[in-house]
Order: C-alpha cells, then sequence, then structure tokens
C-alpha cells in the first residue's frame, strides 16, 4: 500500500490547474483552487460518514461543503461552482465520470453549472485502490497534507486544515442531535479544544440537523429555495436563544427564512399553542408596509414529518411570553 500511496500523493501534487497572478490570489499561491476545495470537501463527507460508496454524487451537500471552503478562503464577492472541478479532474488519471443513460463521456465540455452537470452526469467513481486509501483515517490525513501544502499558503493552511475537522466533527455533532439522544452540555470536538471552534462545530451541527428535518422549508412561510451551488434560503433559528438555554436540541429550533428569522427574533412573529403562526400587532407600526407577512397569520406551521422533532410548546411559551409582542408598540 506503500507505493500506492505515493503515487496518489504524486498525483494529487501535480493536478493540472490554472496558474494566473492576475486571476487568483497568494491566499491560493496564484493558482485555481476549485480541484483542491472539491476533493477535500469529498474527503470530509468520507470523514463524517457521508460517502460510504466508491460513487460521488454531485449532491447538494457536496455543493454545500464546497462553498464553505470557497467563502472562508476566496474574496468575498467571488463565487466559483463545484461543477467546473466535477468536470475537469477527468484528466487527473483517478478520477472517472459516470455519463446519465444516453449519454457519453466526452472531453472539452463546458459546463459551467451544476444544474448542467447533473444533467450529463450520474457522478464519478475514484480508482478503487485510491478510495481503499481515502477511508483509512491515517491515509485519508496524508492525502489530504498534501493538497493543502501544495495548493494554499502557509499562512492559510491552518485555517483550511481547521475547516476539515469543524465540517468533520459538526457532522457528527448534528448526527447526535438527529439520534434524539441529549446534547453534550459543553461540546468539545475531537480535534480541537478552544472556544471559536466549539463554537463554530456547534453552529454548524445544530444548522445541520434543522435544515434536514425541515427540508430547506421555512416553518412559517413555507418557502423552500436552493441553488445548485450549495445555498439555500433557511437558517437554523432558536427558539430560546443559546446564550440563555444552551439548547441545541432540535425541539428547540426551526427552519425560517431570513426575513421569518429576524421578525421572529423581533418578537414580530410567534408560535401559538395550536401550532398557528402569529402576528404581532406591531408589524403595523412606523410606517410598515408587512405584505404577505400579515396573511400567515393563524395558518399552520410547517413542521418535521417527525412529531419527535417538532417544537416543543415548553419553548414556545416562553418565546410568546418574553419576545412576541402582543400589543403595538
Amino acid at each position: 500500500m506503500t507505493g500506492k500511496l505515493a503515487h496518489y500523493l504524486q498525483s494529487l501534487s501535480t493536478l493540472r490547474t490554472d496558474k494566473n497572478r492576475n486571476r487568483w490570489s497568494a491566499a491560493t499561491c496564484f493558482r485555481a483552487p476549485h480541484k483542491s476545495f472539491l476533493l477535500l470537501s469529498i474527503f470530509d463527507l468520507i470523514a463524517s460518514g457521508s460517502i460510504t460508496e466508491n460513487f460521488i454524487e454531485p449532491s447538494f451537500e457536496l455543493a454545500e461543503t464546497f462553498a464553505g471552503y470557497w467563502s472562508l478562503v476566496m474574496a468575498p464577492g467571488t463565487s466559483g461552482s463545484m461543477s467546473y472541478p466535477f468536470y475537469h479532474l477527468g484528466t487527473s488519471g483517478f478520477w472517472h465520470l459516470q455519463p446519465q443513460p444516453g449519454f457519453s463521456h466526452k472531453r472539452g465540455r463546458t459546463i459551467s453549472s451544476v444544474k448542467r452537470l447533473r444533467e450529463l452526469y450520474l457522478g464519478a467513481r475514484f480508482d478503487d485502490d485510491l478510495f481503499h486509501l481515502l477511508i483509512m483515517e491515517e491515509s485519508r490525513e496524508i492525502l489530504r497534507k498534501i493538497l493543502i501544502t501544495t495548493f494554499f499558503a502557509p499562512e492559510v493552511q491552518p485555517v483550511v486544515t481547521r475547516q476539515g475537522l469543524i465540517n468533520r466533527d459538526a457532522a457528527q455533532y448534528s448526527a447526535h442531535l438527529l439520534a434524539a439522544a441529549e446534547p453534550m452540555p459543553a461540546y468539545v470536538t475531537a480535534s480541537e479544544t478552544d472556544e471559536q471552534t466549539r463554537c463554530r462545530v456547534r453552529d454548524q451541527g445544530f444548522r445541520r440537523a434543522i435544515v434536514t428535518l425541515y427540508e430547506h422549508r421555512c416553518a412559517m412561510c413555507g418557502i423552500r429555495m436552493r441553488t445548485p451551488e450549495g445555498h439555500t434560503i433557511v437558517e437554523a433559528a432558536h427558539i430560546v436563544p443559546w446564550s440563555r438555554s444552551h439548547n441545541d436540541r432540535p425541539q428547540n429550533g426551526m427552519a425560517l427564512c431570513r426575513l421569518c428569522h429576524w421578525s421572529f427574533d423581533k418578537g414580530l412573529m410567534g408560535v401559538g399553542k395550536e401550532y398557528e403562526v402569529l402576528i404581532s400587532p406591531a408589524v403595523r407600526r412606523n410606517n410598515n408596509f408587512p405584505g404577505h407577512m400579515e396573511t400567515l397569520s393563524g395558518r399552520g406551521i410547517f413542521k418535521p414529518g417527525d412529531a419527535t422533532f417538532w417544537p416543543d410548546q415548553e419553548y414556545l411559551q416562553i418565546h410568546r411570553k418574553e419576545r412576541f409582542r402582543r400589543i403595538s408598540h
């Protein structure tokens, strides 16, 4: 296996990438980061148990993980698509694209969106030898290290390394929450103990659990919008704030769009005893134009399919009592 590991270390360290000092920054050694971000994302999903078979689909979860690396390292306002490296890794020799039925793989295609990628390809496979190395933690981390040290500047390498650990630990924390187990009172990652990392693991894990339970749909207004590039309109909202409750149980959360999240936190929206949407009279104050918000009044919220994870009325009562604006002020 040592010889095979050396072979793939060489393959990863010599990946073909665009080199352009005018286009790419010193953070990525003046090279396009797409292939390294995609491979690191796949490594993370293997480490978390989300990928267990040697078949990599261009899934929303993979696109979301890729987008997380991009926003961490790249300049604000820039964007990158997973579709580019997913297709172009086909020239690496270890990545084998699987076309949709009726299509054949052709080099030189222009695939600029995840939507188009999914239309043409079911997914891809690694060489069996490489996948075998990736499912073993020791060899996977050696392969991860060569990607990070080759394609990222020294000052960026610790940031990228930590993100991989956070992705893994957050997935484990999310699975713990979805198993209906009591969350650990002070969650400590297996890899880091600093407060900032613990907070990021907790936030990311709670978000993943809540968004999964609500299937990316806002509990209040019902909107569900996702982009193929891994972005969703909903956020994970605590009913009783974490700062007070230190409670990440899914029953203390709801998936809310940005407008409903802000309105819920400001007491302009609430949830009643029968799980109906409450709209505060205060929405009409100060020359406000609440628009469609008032049409939601009295409508039942959208809840997870499993009643175990419905919002707990104990927490909703605290919000109604302490935060919801029952009078117009």
